[in-house]
């Protein structure tokens, strides 16, 4: 059995997505900006739990202009809760870029589009086919997989060397007159039907053309190397807070949840949870705290990251003085800011306990 034809495989996906397609906002429009939102938000995150989000994205922010204008803070809080910052933080820079440097219209061409912030080739080329209709492949990790199943890849497809070999196979694959149809027919085979357990091989329009599942290994493929667990780190963090208000900082650039404000604190590098405490909130805020109780425990996991540990009532000895990374604000204000969505459950629990200490 010969490797399955492009013309052959282009025109069973393109009639099968055609008829099962599903209706997906992003997908009733070819508004390039839109299309960008999309494709920033939803890397790494599911679509019903990303779909919500782009719908209050776009109200928040309906053009290019009006997110490029925008505080960063602004774009962060409409982004919160949604995890992996950096995005929102980079498609507000690309919003930046296109209106300094593009006249306020997204660039039309992939090597432009992939100049752009935070965007990478899949993107350049999701954005650059569907919202263009330039033929160029757009590779996610469900386009990976149809492929390796399809070409029967029994290679490590983390490897450089096996990723270039896929790209190439995709841009072979795309359709010169549908590029953009045909890259959202392999995502979305992907996602529904050649899944990563248990793939429906009965209800897929290239079964008779796969060469893994004739081989009987489309369980077995692709073939990767097993993502590292994340590593423990002890973290400590404090609830400073009088006379109704609350300390925070901002979480700086190359961290973990950057551009977020938290409360002041981190990972342990001490010898005792309250000399580290003061510690840090000594050099991130300026002043010196009386550490009281413990107020809650942490214990979160991110991608490349399990933090363990708590957060700790604390009282200022003197007020702190704001700074472009350092507020000391109101209870209420502070929950108006973008926040470690944690430490805002930490300062919703201060309800109830208005007068604080006081200074």
């Amino acid at each position: 059995m010969g490797n399955p034809s492009p013309n052959e495989v282009r025109a069973r996906l393109l009639g099968w997505y055609d008829a099962n397609r599903r209706d997906l906002p992003w997908r009733r429009t070819r508004d390039p900006y839109r299309i960008l939102v999309a494709e920033y938000l939803l890397q790494r995150t599911r679509i019903a739990s990303g779909t919500p989000y782009y719908e209050r994205f776009l109200e928040r922010f309906p053009t290019v202009r009006d997110l490029a204008a925008a505080p960063l803070d602004d774009v962060l809080a409409v982004w919160e809760g949604l995890g992996f910052y950096g995005r929102a933080r980079n498609l507000h820079a690309a919003a930046q870029s296109i209106v300094q440097r593009h006249g306020g219209e997204v660039p039309r061409s992939y090597d432009e589009l992939a100049s752009l912030p935070g965007i990478g080739p899949y993107t350049a080329g999701a954005v650059a086919s569907i919202a263009f209709g330039i033929s160029v492949p757009a590779v996610d990790g469900n386009v990976t997989r149809v492929i390796a199943r399809l070409f029967r890849i029994r290679e490590n497809v983390t490897a450089g060397s096996v990723r270039r070999r896929i790209a190439e196979i995709a841009a072979r694959l795309v359709s010169p007159e549908r590029p953009g149809a045909f890259n959202q027919a392999l995502m979305e085979l992907g996602a529904t039907v050649c899944t990563p357990i248990a793939p429906a091989c009965g209800g897929c329009p290239v079964e008779r053309v796969c060469l893994a599942r004739a081989a009987g290994e489309e369980g077995e493929l692709p073939i990767s190397s097993r993502p590292r667990p994340p590593r423990a780190v002890t973290v400590v963090f404090g609830l400073v807070a009088a006379n109704g208000r609350v300390l925070l900082v901002r979480r700086p650039k190359g961290q973990l949840l950057a551009g977020l404000w938290a409360l002041p604190g981190g990972e342990r590098n001490g010898p005792s949870e309250s000399t580290d405490l003061k510690g840090s909130i000594r050099s991130q805020a300026g002043i010196e705290v009386r550490v009281g109780p413990r107020w809650s425990r942490v214990d979160r996991t991110f991608s490349h990251r399990k933090w363990s540990g708590s957060i700790y009532r604390c009282s200022p000895v003197r007020r702190p003085k704001e700074t472009d990374s350092v507020r000391w604000v109101l209870r209420e204000e502070a929950l108006s800011l973008p926040l470690v969505p944690f430490h805002r459950d930490a300062i919703k629990a201060l309800a109830g306990l208005e007068s604080f200490a006081s200074l």
